[in-house]
């Protein structure tokens, strides 16, 4: 009996490297997937209430893809928009932003003693060493995979939300001999992603359109952009809020001249941040976020290094999948009660 219990520990130990090295290799597979699951876990609910008021099974499905084709037009839109806008900057900006960074680059030399000789040009000759590698190639090539991962994502929607792939079916026959426990495994899973998938997209909204309106009070240049951004990099849990605070502030560096209204609108961002992000947020989120934070920055980055940003992205809904798994079985509660934060 030892034996085989030592037999399996060490198969245990040999077959987890080989799952996340096959996870990270087949990523152009994998992150598509993951993120159809999660897509198609919002619009379930809307298909079955449909079913329910009597609209068949195929017109649920297009009334779903098209609220979904929708979105993404909404949101190429206002990113074109966004581009638009900060690539028509006027020269005044330019000089002006080139003057305060060439200073506060210099005040950052003077502190460390630093000596360094520069051109006229203080930025590009902190830039000129990445110039070369900044390429048409690489841009295209980014290009490509961003696209074919958006078809595929939309594909693998496509399949789960028609029933092609039924996620409760693989569940029971992969992880449970029983159907009973796969389908109240599932409705937990798709009823905890759903709500948090929904409150962080309320909540990532508001918080770009807070953004917004904060640079328009500000006069804070290119408040489309600056929403935009804030609403997509609030998606990586906890560490985004915290970069989008940053750099906006960095960035109003440039324009506001007075020490003090710089200040204000810091701390205008950052209770547009708190409010939304620590304090609303996990109000709604109730029990489907009691993850540990420590959890939460092991999972980022592991996720994060195994994926890239959409592993960030994806890396609490993943979370809250394997923990609610992992709660179903006796021998792996003590696991999902690590992942869990105070209640």
């Amino acid at each position: 009996m030892r034996d085989i219990r030592t037999t399996n520990i060490l198969l245990l130990v040999i077959a987890v490297p080989v799952i996340f090295y096959l996870l990270n290799i087949l990523s152009f597979i994998f992150i598509p997937l993951f993120g159809s699951m999660f897509i198609a876990l919002l619009f379930l609910p809307l298909m079955r209430w449909l079913e329910k008021k009597g609209v068949p099974k195929i017109g649920s499905l297009l009334i779903a893809v098209s609220l979904l084709i929708g979105i993404i037009f909404i949101g190429s839109t206002l990113i074109q928009i966004s581009s638009r806008e900060i690539m028509q900057p006027d020269e005044v900006f330019l000089a002006n932003a080139n003057d305060k960074i060439t200073s506060a680059i210099l005040s950052v030399e003077d502190f460390f003693g630093m000596t360094k000789e520069h051109s006229s040009n203080v930025l590009l000759d902190y830039f000129q060493s990445n110039k070369s590698s900044f390429n048409v190639g690489k841009i295209l090539g980014f290009a490509n995979r961003t696209i074919t991962m958006i078809l595929m994502t939309l594909f693998f929607v496509v399949l789960l939300m028609a029933g092609s792939v039924n996620l409760q079916v693989i569940m029971k026959d992969l992880l449970f001999k029983q159907e009973f426990a796969s389908i109240k495994t599932f409705i937990k899973i798709e009823k905890d992603i759903y709500k948090f998938l929904i409150v962080k997209f309320i909540m990532s909204l508001l918080t770009g359109i807070g953004f917004t309106l904060a640079c328009y009070a500000f006069d804070v240049s290119f408040p489309i952009f600056w929403g935009v951004f804030a609403f997509s990099i609030n998606f990586v849990q906890m560490i985004g809020s915290v970069i989008a605070v940053i750099l906006i502030t960095l960035f109003a560096f440039v324009e506001i001249e007075v020490p003090t209204t710089l200040f204000f609108f810091f701390a205008v961002v950052g209770g547009i941040e708190i409010l939304f992000g620590a304090i609303l947020e996990p109000i709604f989120m109730g029990k489907t976020f009691s993850i540990n934070v420590i959890a939460i920055l092991v999972m980022l980055m592991f996720w994060g290094y195994l994926w890239g940003v959409p592993g960030m992205v994806m890396s609490i809904p993943i979370t809250v999948l394997l923990k609610i798994i992992l709660e179903q079985f006796p021998k792996t509660k003590k696991i999902a009660s690590l992942l869990s934060g105070p209640i």
